[in-house]
């Protein structure tokens, strides 16, 4: 068990810019599996830090905590323009993972943004509160085996041909092919993976970006060539190369190895970063040191 001076060490482990990237995120998996106002406040610090990709997931981290003691402080980052677009969808998601609807009037709001990945964020977040609001329940989450807080709900059961119809369409509501993606996801089958695969092509960097976390969390190696695709396309958004390599470093094949060391040098900081943290995490998930149940970002089983 920790004590207040071990939530100290690892707090000042986190926002300690000397300390390797991979050690801080490291102390974040520890403080978000810890929880309370002490993890929150440490979490809350870090967001002066460099690296998007570090504060992208302290965002993350938050909003899966679901604890209404961190709403002021993602408040304040999502309305900070000054933070990459990254961080504040970040925040406007864990907004809406936390499910008060006190903060509806604000992430309307921003559903108005003029970056379009904040704008989408919040309003998928929207509907979300919404849902919750007409009775929508988070209770056993519909089958989700990841046990994470998710933007929206999965679609209620339908065929594999059928939710990937609902997922590629670009006319129906965010919300609704979100809700096609965790069916999916939720089904893990090699048919249901290719079919998300598919949607890598999307018009939407928030949606594509999306899809390279869900791949990440089914770790199924059909998915292998079009996050490699993905990570590759130079004209591809940071944000959606990212996440790709993230899910690739989950997946942890040889193929996947080769390709996150080809890219551990990309010019493009949070993809580098990305590439890291991968690598590193990969090999304290080989030494038995720790297990990562909800892919490579998400620890599990810290006590």
């Amino acid at each position: 068990m920790f004590d207040e001076k071990d939530v100290v060490a690892i707090g000042q482990m986190l926002v300690n810019p000397k300390k390797d990237l991979a050690s801080r995120f490291r102390a974040l998996f520890t403080l978000r599996n810890l929880g309370g106002a002490e993890a929150i406040k440490w979490i809350s610090q870090a967001f002066e830090d460099e690296s998007a990709l570090l504060k992208h997931e302290l965002a993350y981290c938050l909003g899966q905590m679901q604890d209404e003691g961190a709403i002021p402080v993602l408040e304040t980052v999502l309305k900070d323009v000054s933070q990459e677009p990254m961080v504040r969808h970040e925040a406007g998601e864990a907004l809406g993972a936390i499910g008060n609807p006190k903060v509806l009037n604000l992430l309307k709001e921003y559903s108005e943004d003029p970056v379009i990945e904040v704008a989408e964020t919040c309003q998928l977040a929207v509907r979300r509160l919404e849902w919750l609001m007409s009775g929508g329940s988070e209770e056993g989450a519909d089958g989700n085996p990841y046990s994470s807080v998710d933007p929206a709900p999965p679609a209620t059961q339908k065929s594999v041909s059928e939710l990937r119809t609902q997922l590629l369409d670009e006319s129906l509501p965010l919300f609704e092919r979100y809700r096609a993606m965790f069916a999916l996801r939720n089904m893990g089958t090699e048919e249901a993976v290719l079919a998300l695969g598919d949607g890598l092509q999307c018009s939407s960097a928030l949606f594509r970006h999306e899809i390279g976390y869900v791949l990440g969390q089914i770790q199924h190696e059909a998915s292998i060539p079009q996050l490699c695709a993905a990570l590759e396309k130079a004209d591809e958004s940071a944000m959606v190369r990212h996440e790709c390599a993230e899910a690739l470093g989950s997946i942890g094949k040889e193929a996947c190895l080769e390709v996150l060391q080809r890219y551990r040098q990309d010019q493009e900081r949070v993809v580098k970063e990305s590439c890291e943290v991968a690598l590193d995490m990969l090999e304290y998930e080989n030494s038995g040191q720790f297990q990562y149940a909800d892919g490579l970002m998400r620890l599990q089983g810290v006590s």
